[in-house]
């Protein structure tokens, strides 16, 4: 596997998938790897991931659940050639496929109605007037709302699912009220929600959605605290169990 200046290869998972990583463009981090973990997806899905990075969510996806077919779509050319090399690496070519475009433009390339789950780790941070951005574009697109944002994520999402189907999503607690108020303006109704804190005591830095296209306004359940590392440092349990599935 030919690697670029500054490329290393990292295992996702101690099955033995793997994934090439750059940390001077994008390297996945923990909510990649909850947002996978929290989706719900069967042998035979079909699975596509918006604003996919360098490819863990799908990879993840694609290493727990045999005979998943995943699409990933990635605007940038570079975060998109390194999944794409990634799925080779792992041997998921007859699976796993990337697009490298706008995740506007998904309807052009994957049916509408035709997906049963979506997954989503969209950029977090709103453009507003003096903030500050990271001065690394790759990074910056990957965490601010520069060329999309969640309404138009939930909308391309909405489009894609069959009735029924399923989309899951990880973003900040801060934004929950629009997050939801969005998810449901788009009918996709909100079904099961997650917060996840670094230690027990300290207050949630991301939360976890799983909302259903069409599905009935009700029925909310919020899951039980997800909590990342105890208070010597090490993962918890649960955390350490994901890598080991």
């Amino acid at each position: 596997m030919d690697l670029a200046a500054n490329e290393r290869i990292d295992e996702l998972r101690r099955d033995g998938t793997k994934i090439i990583q750059s940390p001077g463009v994008f390297a996945f981090s923990l909510d990649a790897v909850l947002l996978a973990d929290f989706a719900v997806v069967h042998p035979r899905d079909q699975v596509v991931d918006l604003a996919a990075g360098n490819g863990a969510v799908g990879l993840f996806v694609a290493g727990r659940v045999p005979g998943v077919h995943v699409t990933m779509v990635e605007l940038q050319a570079q975060l998109a050639s390194m999944a794409r090399r990634s799925v080779s690496l792992n041997g998921f070519d007859d699976r796993v496929q990337v697009i490298q475009g706008d995740l506007a433009d998904t309807w052009s390339v994957v049916s509408k109605d035709s997906v049963d789950v979506v997954t989503c780790n969209p950029p977090y941070f709103k453009v507003q007037p003096g903030s500050v951005q990271n001065p690394n574009t790759a990074l910056a697109l990957a965490r601010h709302e520069l060329t999309t944002d969640f309404a138009t994520v939930v909308r391309i999402t909405a489009g894609l699912l069959k009735t029924g189907g399923k989309a899951f999503f990880v973003h900040r607690p801060d934004r929950l009220v629009e997050l939801l108020s969005t998810l449901a303006a788009a009918d996709l109704a909100p079904k099961r929600i997650r917060f996840v804190h670094p230690k027990a005591g300290k207050e949630a830095n991301m939360v976890l959605i799983e909302a259903i296209r069409s599905g009935r306004p009700d029925g909310v359940r919020i899951l039980p605290p997800f909590v990342v590392y105890r208070a010597d440092g090490q993962y918890t349990d649960e955390m350490a169990a994901i890598f080991d599935d």
